[in-house]
Parts: structure tokens; C-alpha cells; sequence
């Protein structure tokens, strides 16, 4: 899966001279956190809502209502942007993307095509990604164990699922407690609880977890 699959598209995105306030009421009359700024078609800076709320006055500041309102009318998004972005471009994977936000704390990217601005891809689109490779909105049969990290076993696994007449929805794995164990996660339909209990059993190292769930 690339980024482009995934990214929110169009973009909103708002221009350097724009008071503080109207973007941030633009961000929540769109129900977006970050946006793009933009001067003369080209990508200048980043900013999210906590930019725009930090920069606002707290509760305490002894400043009259209408001075904050003053105050922050002449503030513009310049100020307070990311001028230093990161960026993806489009055919980036999705694993990439995700690998490259957790690592530097952000919440979302712009995608590029050349120096076009394309899309934004964010942490609830990768949420959205977690949850249909996890096939979390379909019913099933999912089971966390614990296996030996040599070839065959996902295999053994799978072929003893599909022998019994189960069908698989989602199948992933992690990093183990040791370099020779890894953590499968699967769900699978078609199958009573008990069935799949009986055939994975005797392949894994554990069972951690089984469950009838959606």
C-alpha cells in the first residue's frame, strides 16, 4: 500500500498572512488538525491547531477581551508555522510514512508530486490502515500466540486453518520476547472458537489469547 492510497485529498491549506484566529476557526469548521501553508502555490511552512492554540493567550493573562481579540487579529500564521516540513512523496509506502512520523513525533505529512502539494497523510489515516489490516470492523475468531521464528511455521499455520474450513480476515506479526519467538495476531471466520483452538494449538510455542470478537 502506498501513501497515495491513503492520503486526504484535496488539501486545505491557508496562506502565511493569515490571522492566527481565522485559520484556527477554518481548521475546526473542517474538521482538520494541520494544513499546509502556502504563498504563490508553493509550500512555506506547516501548522497544526496546538501551533495556533499556543499562541493564543491562557486564562490567566490579565489582558481585557477585546485587547486579546486585537492582539491576535494582527498575529498571522507565519509566526507561528513549521518552516522546516518533512514530506512524502506519493509512491512512498505506508510503512515508510508511518515509520518516518513516529520517529520525529508528527502527527501528519504533506505529499508532494515534484513540488506539488498533493495530499496529507495523518496519524488517524494510518489509525484507519491499523484497522483494516487487524480486520477490526468484521466478526471473527482472533488469537494472539506466540511461535518460533523459523520458516515454515506461518505456513503450517495456515494450511491447518484452511484445512478445517476456516478463512482467514487478517494475519500479522510482531517482534517476539527474543530474537527467536515472534507474536502472530489473526482472525479468522468460518470457524468455531474451539475449532481453531484444537488445530493452532499443537504449532505454537502459546496461545496468549483467543476470543470471539468484532
Amino acid at each position: 500500500m502506498l501513501v497515495k492510497e491513503r492520503m486526504s485529498t484535496p488539501v486545505i491549506s491557508v496562506a502565511p498572512d493569515l490571522p492566527i484566529m481565522e485559520a484556527l476557526s477554518l481548521m475546526r469548521r473542517e474538521q482538520i488538525r494541520r494544513t499546509p501553508v502556502m504563498k504563490n502555490g508553493k509550500m512555506v511552512g506547516i501548522v497544526s491547531e496546538k501551533d495556533l492554540l499556543d499562541a493564543s493567550p491562557s486564562d490567566a493573562t490579565s489582558l481585557s477581551v477585546w485587547e486579546i481579540s486585537y492582539l491576535l487579529s494582527r498575529v498571522p500564521v507565519s509566526d507561528v508555522m513549521t518552516k522546516d516540513v518533512f514530506t512524502l512523496e506519493e509512491d512512498t509506502p505506508i510503512e515508510e510514512a508511518a515509520m518516518i512520523m513516529v520517529d520525529n513525533k508528527l502527527g501528519g505529512l504533506p505529499v508532494v508530486r515534484g513540488k506539488a502539494v498533493v495530499g496529507l497523510i495523518t496519524e488517524t489515516d494510518l489509525f484507519k490502515c491499523f484497522l483494516e489490516l487487524m480486520g477490526a470492523r468484521e466478526l471473527g475468531v482472533r488469537v494472539t500466540a506466540i511461535v518460533i521464528d523459523e520458516p515454515g511455521v506461518l505456513a503450517s499455520i495456515s494450511n491447518a486453518i484452511t484445512d478445517a474450513g476456516g478463512n482467514f480476515i487478517s494475519f500479522g506479526t510482531f517482534s517476539g520476547q527474543d530474537l527467536a519467538h515472534r507474536e502472530i495476531v489473526f482472525k479468522v471466520s468460518d470457524i468455531d472458537r474451539n475449532d481453531v483452538l484444537e488445530v493452532v494449538t499443537p504449532l505454537v510455542e502459546r496461545i496468549v489469547d483467543i476470543r470471539d470478537c468484532c
